[in-house]
């Protein structure tokens, strides 16, 4: 059953279950299944009742303990719970001991976000990358704990892969990764034919958690109109359009909201997506200022961005949504605590001018300014500077061309290779 027909028929009821203790205090797992609410109803279903436990640890042969775990059957039955939903990832033991205690469907957080993922996934390349961490999630727990779900109609975490290819073998599982992953391959190899085409332009990636209100931005600024709602994962695939600054044509980049706990089989499999982050020159760090966890959610990002090794590049941290709050205390302590962020409602069009200046700084401080002046018949260094740089002027005298161009910080390395290859002179003015 997908989004859509669930819209048209009734919703499926949902029960959310999470523990906190030693390491996770009470408010923060209350904020953790207040998110698992909204992921509930991204994926379609409605949640009914939200159960918080104080335990050291999870139970290993239920999570919550066979007394929690009595009280809660009780109360699926009496309320007609379809779908309880765990915080934390479960075993294959634990999930068969939760439904043969409950008689009701049991996944867990990272089982619903792969459910959302294979929603959302629109292109090739996305729907490739969902199905391979929805199987690579299925394979170590493939156990006969998992053939309840033959018997299931649909609904919240079946959908993709799951239902059809639970019950098939560890080696069909298998041969089925290796096929995705050779899909996938050839499909990043076409993102890099297509990257190459974009080089010479600076390269700028929107990042945030999610609906922080990237595409928004991303409308605002390029004046185009990308689905944006106001839904976790509304974005799932990359999307790159052109807009100007100061005069100059840049290429911005939306791409796949951070969450917490993301599933580390969904970061593997869009590794080829993120990449549009660890390439560009710039990151536009979106985040949501009217959010009661505005701290917690730029370290989610943070920690997302050093695992996919795109933390040392140029971030400008943007607070949006500034029209959602009222307390204007607030602001000022989010501006006491972020001196160098710059504040916006894209919604509105409010300070995107003032987003644009901060950008035009950012590239010109990542960045060097040089006039060269090469032989005519040493040209591929000129072709090399228009690929990576950006050409500011240029002249022919006599046999020489002068070129003035800026160019990211990043490429003089692989500038200095080709110059040090030819065995001409170059005039440097900075």
């Amino acid at each position: 059953m997908n989004l859509n027909t669930q819209q048209k028929e009734q919703k499926e009821r949902v029960l959310l279950v999470g523990l906190y203790g030693p390491d996770t205090h009470r408010g923060e797992a209350q904020e953790h299944l207040d998110e698992l609410e909204r992921l509930t109803d991204t994926a379609g279903g409605i949640t009914i009742r939200k159960v918080l436990q104080k335990r050291l640890k999870p139970d290993v042969g239920t999570y919550i303990g066979k007394g929690k775990l009595k009280e809660l059957s009780s109360f699926i039955k009496t309320h007609n719970i379809d779908l309880v939903v765990f915080d934390d990832d479960l075993s294959a033991t634990q999930v068969r001991n939760i439904q043969n205690g409950t008689n009701a469907k049991v996944i867990d957080r990272s089982a619903l976000i792969l459910d959302i993922f294979a929603f959302r996934a629109k292109t090739a390349a996305a729907k490739v990358q969902v199905e391979l961490a929805q199987l690579e999630y299925v394979l170590p727990r493939l156990t006969r704990a998992w053939t309840h779900l033959s018997r299931q109609k649909g609904g919240i975490g079946t959908k993709g892969p799951g239902e059809t290819q639970i019950e098939t073998d560890r080696r069909m599982i298998g041969k089925r990764i290796a096929l995705l992953k050779e899909k996938l391959d050839k499909l990043n190899k076409q993102r890099i034919t297509q990257r190459k085409g974009r080089s010479g332009k600076t390269r700028i990636a929107l990042v945030g958690y999610t609906n922080a209100g990237k595409s928004t931005l991303m409308n605002a600024l390029t004046e185009t109109q990308l689905f944006a709602e106001d839904r976790l994962f509304a974005t799932l695939d990359s999307t790159v359009r052109k807009f100007n600054v100061n005069n100059r044509e840049l290429l911005l980049s939306d791409t796949v909201g951070f969450i917490r706990k993301l599933p580390h089989n969904l970061i593997e499999s869009f590794k080829s997506t993120l990449d549009e982050i660890r390439e560009s020159d710039i990151l536009l760090h979106v985040v949501d200022a009217s959010s009661e966890t505005v701290d917690d959610y730029i370290k989610v990002v943070n920690s997302t961005l050093k695992e996919i090794k795109a933390d040392s590049k140029p971030i400008l941290l943007v607070f949006n949504k500034v029209d959602a709050i009222d307390d204007n205390s607030i602001i000022k302590g989010l501006k006491r605590d972020y001196p160098d962020a710059v504040w916006i409602s894209a919604e509105r069009n409010i300070g995107l001018n003032n987003l644009e200046s901060e950008i035009d700084r950012k590239i010109i401080e990542d960045s060097l300014l040089k006039t060269y002046e090469i032989p005519v018949k040493e040209y591929k260094a000129v072709s090399v500077i228009h690929e990576i740089g950006e050409v500011l002027n240029e002249e022919f005298v006599d046999d020489i061309v002068r070129i003035t161009f800026r160019i990211p910080k990043k490429y003089m390395g692989e500038l200095r290779s080709v110059i040090k290859h030819n065995d001409f002179d170059t005039s440097v003015v900075y």
